[in-house]
């Protein structure tokens, strides 16, 4: 492995952002369900966990068996990954330049991360690499907007880039040399407060990167939301429920 420069020209100035509130990112951002981590892995056995921040899927994959080298463009997040899960290699650099020699894991994933890169730069990357016939992984959790309350948390939140994407019509998209994706989906829900749900829409890049009155809004229309929630304010918890869409690809050795 190489430990290169920072290559941060292609991203968008928002994913710069959440090193600033990389302690509330990691105790307020949920962790992926088993299921989905072992289908985004395929049998990979090492993996290049990119835009790892505080090591939220970097812990998933730990815990099936896999050997994690941590990639993340911010050093606040990386060290609060270091912090929780010691042993764990980090490398700072960013999915269109990966710090890492040809051919050296079996899988590249991103969680939460996709969304923010350059797609065929980092289509590139990734299938730089990786060895013949690894997997490229694509994940997120997406609050379930089914729910009414959910769906009125997340507009008073702003929305967010990863829904839109999600939400469109084509969903995510990888570039040569990678072809189409495969997908699958999982329904889950964790217990929440009325203090992590409003500690969790402060870790989002709007509020992060967000004036003072920008912030105020969001905490008076989350606020607002919550008093609303059937169940909250009596029993102090509910379940948040999320949907986690998985994709993968592989890449094939050239002829």
């Amino acid at each position: 492995m190489t430990n290169g420069p920072c290559d941060t020209r292609s991203m968008d100035p928002l994913s710069s952002v959440f090193g600033s509130a990389a302690d509330d990112y990691d105790k307020s951002r949920p962790g992926y369900p088993v299921e989905a981590v072992r289908w985004v892995l395929d049998g990979a056995a090492t993996v290049a966990d990119v835009g790892a921040g505080t090591g939220k899927l970097t812990q998933e994959l730990r815990a099936v068996g896999a050997e994690v080298v941590a990639v993340d463009h911010d050093p606040a997040m990386l060290g609060r990954l270091e912090a929780s899960l010691p042993g764990v290699p980090v490398l700072v650099g960013s999915a269109e330049h990966l710090p890492l020699e040809d051919a050296s894991v079996d899988a590249v994933v991103f969680g939460q991360a996709w969304h923010w890169v350059d797609r065929e730069r980092a289509s590139r990357e990734a299938a730089r690499v990786l060895r013949p016939g690894g997997t490229l992984g694509l994940v997120w959790n997406i609050r379930d907007d089914r729910v009414p309350w959910v769906a009125a948390m997340t507009a008073a939140m702003g929305g967010s880039k990863a829904e839109r994407l999600l939400a469109g019509e084509e969903g995510p998209q990888v570039a040569a040399p990678f072809g189409a994706l495969e997908q699958q989906r999982w329904e889950w829900a964790e217990p929440a407060t009325y203090e992590s749900l409003a500690e969790l829409a402060r870790t989002r890049s709007v509020y992060i990167g967000g004036d003072h009155e920008t912030r105020r809004r969001i905490d008076e229309a989350v606020a607002d939301v919550l008093d609303t929630v059937p169940g909250l304010a009596a029993s102090g918890a509910v379940e948040l429920p999320y949907v986690t869409y998985a994709y993968r690809v592989k890449v094939h050795p050239v002829d």
